[in-house]
């Protein structure tokens, strides 16, 4: 039925679609919505989605990509960004003929190499104000140093105006306190003694690894984020004057005292900073503090390594090559001064199977000579090599487990933008001050007390000075006279320095140049909450907690969760810092702390009086102390080292040859080492800074040729078997001398096939022959004739895969001279067979330079014979 209604009528009455559902129109008489009006507001509609969608991209993009890189930890708490740069330079100096660092004792002078020295460089710095950074650096030397930071400073202004950015008030120059590195390098005369002074090769190495280091570091800086992470390392450290830290008040001990294998004498926390780099998508590096001496290589050590912080950094970058070969790990010490890595303890080496003395590390003859500490391995023959090995491993594990657990909640990350430092330079020769407590105190020039010359278990001192008892009384009147007739210390001297007996008045000694330093660096970095103390001394357990203490103390009204550090030692060597109580036991430690017993007191209060500078909205600290510069002695100092005068050789040998070959064939379940022997030359005509005296090279196709061999063995053929072996060593040996090998072979080939006939009444063939039909009765897999015979491929077909260079710990370059007025010398290179090494063939080579008579110089190289491992 028709509605009576037009078209029009009924178009008019279709709803139209709201918010609130279909709508009429409205009544004819009301004003109705333009439809150019609806367009407009679709357009708004969609601008603004536009807008939006485009600031959320961007965000997405500036912080999104990198936030999922991270894990859940990281995307609920990703932290701030910083610039980051890492990088890693050879420091590695003479490694013979030159007195070692740490041990003082100048019949330790070096004959060779365990593993390359490195400087570790790692750059923080402001993203939006690039200018505040610092450069924390790592180096594997004893300390720090005030000369060797100058050189470093004066070659970085020569790199160019953007390396105007570094200077004293933000570079930190820390050593590993490694005690088997060369020395000769240090600033002022008392270290340089047993050195016979001065050594500009080994200080200038120094310099250009460290430079080269830091030059890396800025060359790859980048947008990245730093997380903090805290764990624990058993069996790295322990004690070695648990007499001294005894004397600290019982309360303050028990804070620490957490469980019987965490007893608070030494700090068992590792601490690790992480670095992710946003524009590489990967970690860049780790930074670690950890406590434990330089001293795992013993005194009779006379191979230059890094010791177990040298070990530890190794393995880590060892463990993340494949993912990224540029990664820089650093080990650093942290308050290492009473701490031994010889974890086993003090025993008295005189055949009474006693430990040494608790008080004064002395043995039944009431000396010390025969304490000695004991590490992990001390029974193995090797000068602490194994056990310096395993404590260093034990660092390493530790990080590494920490650093992955870093991906997870374990993670603390760095957050606030501020990236700011301190330096400044005090003269603690006469420095007074208010202590916490309202009196007054005062430091003093420095000394070093009779204990001192006592040495400590890790490397006893010679004589018959003791620790804690030494003094005046007690040891020879000898010591009296050379101690007044190098500078006989005032009364006040001494009443300042009481109740230490002063042996050495270094402090007030200036003839021929500075003893010991009295002006020091006292510095402090800061990122976001992290705060490190770069301590120029080694610091005691109990004095670092100290120290860190009371800068967090100080810190708390700005900072909620501060975290605090202490590195070292650094810049400028100034020996050891103790607790007043520790001070007054004078065992080792406490005769090291240079200026007096309030030495802590005042490094903590000028620490203090600059830590304003570090707060957020605080203006550049002052270049503070630079009028007080302390000396650099680098041009003045003494040296009575000779140089090399030439290298000589038999008339009938060549440089490079080799005197005693490697054996032909290893085993690795019953074979620890292999060793090739060459006529060698000086290392010190060139310390090949980047590379290498001695590499471990394996044919790429000697895998293939030793499975053929296994496979050959699984076949049984009997003595045929062991005959064959017997030739195919032949063959190695042979091809050593190449004009004679192919004619030898042929002969061989030749009477073996006689002896065959002789033997079987027929032809090798025909025996092969009969077996192989054997064996395919045997369903066994069957080698064609051909595998079994080496033709020896020329030099051009053959690719040789360098496996192992110096820098590796397993490879020792050992040097030793055979005559002295004719300049010869030999170089033993030893391989010390690791689970790595895959079966195949293998052969040593040496890197070396010849000095001649006319003072030129000429590298030259060697090659052992070829050997299979198996």
């Amino acid at each position: 039925m028709a509605s009576g209604k037009s078209e029009k009528e009924k178009e008019e009455e279709i709803p139209l679609m709201t918010d609130d559902g279909p709508q009429p129109f409205q009544e004819q008489g009301h004003s109705r919505t333009p439809v150019w009006y609806n367009y407009l507001g679709i357009f708004v509609r969609l601008l603004a989605i536009l807008l939006i969608g485009s600031y959320l991209y961007r965000e997405f993009m500036n912080k999104g990509w990198s936030i999922l890189r991270w894990s859940s930890k990281h995307i609920n708490d990703p932290g701030d960004q910083y610039l980051l740069g890492v990088g890693k330079a050879d420091i590695t100096g003479p490694v013979v003929e030159i007195n070692m660092m740490g041990y003082a004792d100048p019949k330790q002078v070096g004959t060779g190499l365990r593993q390359r020295l490195y400087s570790r460089a790692f750059i923080v710095g402001n993203m939006n104000h690039p200018e505040d950074r610092f450069v924390y650096l790592v180096l594997d030397t004893q300390s720090g140093d005030t000369a060797v930071r100058y050189g470093v400073l004066n070659a970085l202004k020569e790199l160019g105006p953007e390396y105007a950015l570094y200077g004293h008030q933000n570079i930190a120059l820390t050593g590993t306190h490694s005690h088997a590195g060369p020395g000769g390098w240090l600033n002022y005369l008392l270290p340089q003694i047993t050195s016979k002074g001065f050594d500009h090769q080994g200080f200038q190495a120094i310099i250009n690894g460290t430079v080269e280091s830091i030059r890396r570091a800025h060359e790859s800086l980048q947008p990245g984020r730093l997380s903090f992470g805290k764990t624990k390392v058993q069996g790295a450290n322990i004690n070695r004057s648990l007499f001294a830290y005894l004397a600290n008040p019982q309360d303050e001990r028990a804070r620490y005292n957490i469980s019987t294998e965490d007893d608070g004498s030494v700090e068992k926390d590792l601490t690790l900073l992480k670095f992710f780099g946003i524009s590489d998508n990967k970690t860049l590096g780790v930074l670690t503090w950890f406590p434990t001496h330089g001293t795992s290589l013993l005194g009779n050590n006379t191979l230059i390594a890094g010791d177990n912080k040298g070990v530890a950094a190794y393995l880590f970058e060892q463990s993340v090559r494949n993912e990224n070969p540029d990664f820089v790990a650093g080990f650093s010490q942290a308050n290492v001064g009473d701490t031994s890595p010889n974890v086993l303890g003090a025993w008295c080496e005189d055949g009474s199977g006693q430990m040494c003395s608790f008080e004064n590390s002395t043995c039944s003859d009431g000396r010390s000579q025969a304490c000695h500490a004991r590490g992990p391995f001390f029974r193995a023959p090797d000068n602490g090599a194994s056990s310096c090995f395993e404590v260093g491993r034990r660092q390493f594990e530790a990080a590494r487990t920490l650093y992955d657990s870093l991906d997870s909640s374990e993670a603390t990350a760095i957050q606030g933008s501020s990236v700011k430092s301190f330096h400044t330079f005090h003269d603690m020769s006469n420095f007074t001050f208010i202590l916490p407590n309202g009196s007054e105190a005062r430091t003093c020039p420095a000394a070093l007390g009779y204990s001192f010359a006592a040495g400590t278990s890790d490397g006893p001192g010679a004589f018959d000075f003791t620790q804690h008892s030494g003094n005046e009384n007690t040891t020879s009147p000898v010591w009296k006279v050379v101690s007044h007739l190098l500078k006989d210390p005032s009364p006040e001297q001494r009443a300042c320095h009481w109740p230490k007996p002063v042996l050495l008045d270094v402090g007030e000694m200036t003839t021929p140049y500075e003893w010991t330093p009295n002006i020091v660096d006292v510095q402090v970095f800061r990122v976001g909450q992290l705060f490190i103390i770069v301590s120029p001394g080694e610091a005691s357990t109990m004095a670092g907690r100290r120290w860190k203490e009371a800068v967090a103390d100080d810190v708390l009204a700005d900072i909620s969760s501060p975290i605090v550090v202490l590195g070292g030692p650094a810049n400028s060597y100034t020996h050891y810092i103790t607790t007043e109580e520790e001070y007054s036991i004078q065992r080792y430690e406490g005769a090291s702390t240079l200026y007096g017993p309030h030495t802590l007191a005042a490094y903590i209060n000028i620490t203090l009086q600059y830590l304003p500078y570090l707060y957020d909205d605080a203006s550049s600290p002052p270049r503070g102390g630079e009028e007080l510069l302390p000396p650099d002695n680098s041009n003045i100092s003494l040296s009575f080292i000779t140089g090399v005068v030439m290298d000589g050789k038999s008339l009938l040998k060549n440089f490079g040859d080799v005197i005693k070959d490697v054996d032909v064939v290893y085993n690795r379940d019953n074979e620890n080492v292999v060793r090739a022997v060459f006529v060698g030359a000086n290392p010190r005509n060139n310390l090949r800074s980047g590379g290498t005296y001695a590499a471990v090279e394996k044919l790429r196709d000697g895998s293939e040729l030793n499975i053929l061999r296994s496979r050959y063995s699984q076949h049984r053929l009997g003595n045929r078997r062991r005959e064959l072996s017997k030739y195919r060593a032949e063959q190695i040996r042979w091809e050593n001398s190449a004009r004679e090998w192919r004619r030898k072979w042929e002969n061989v080939v030749e009477e073996q096939d006689r002896k065959e006939k002789e033997k079987w009444g027929k032809s090798w063939e025909e025996v092969w022959t009969e077996k192989r039909e054997e064996l395919e009765e045997a369903e066994m897999d069957v080698l064609p004739l051909e595998a079994f015979v080496w033709n020896s491929p020329s030099e051009t077909e053959e690719i040789w895969d360098t496996v192992r260079t110096d820098e590796d710990w397993s490879l020792v370059y050992n040097w030793r001279r055979t005559s002295e007025i004719l300049g010869m010398s030999e170089v033993e290179i030893v391989w010390e067979l690791e689970s790595w090494a895959d079966p195949g063939v293998y052969r040593i080579r040496y890197y070396g330079n010849a000095k001649s008579i006319t003072s030129n110089v000429k590298s030259f190289e060697g090659v052992s014979g070829r050997f299979i491992l198996q």
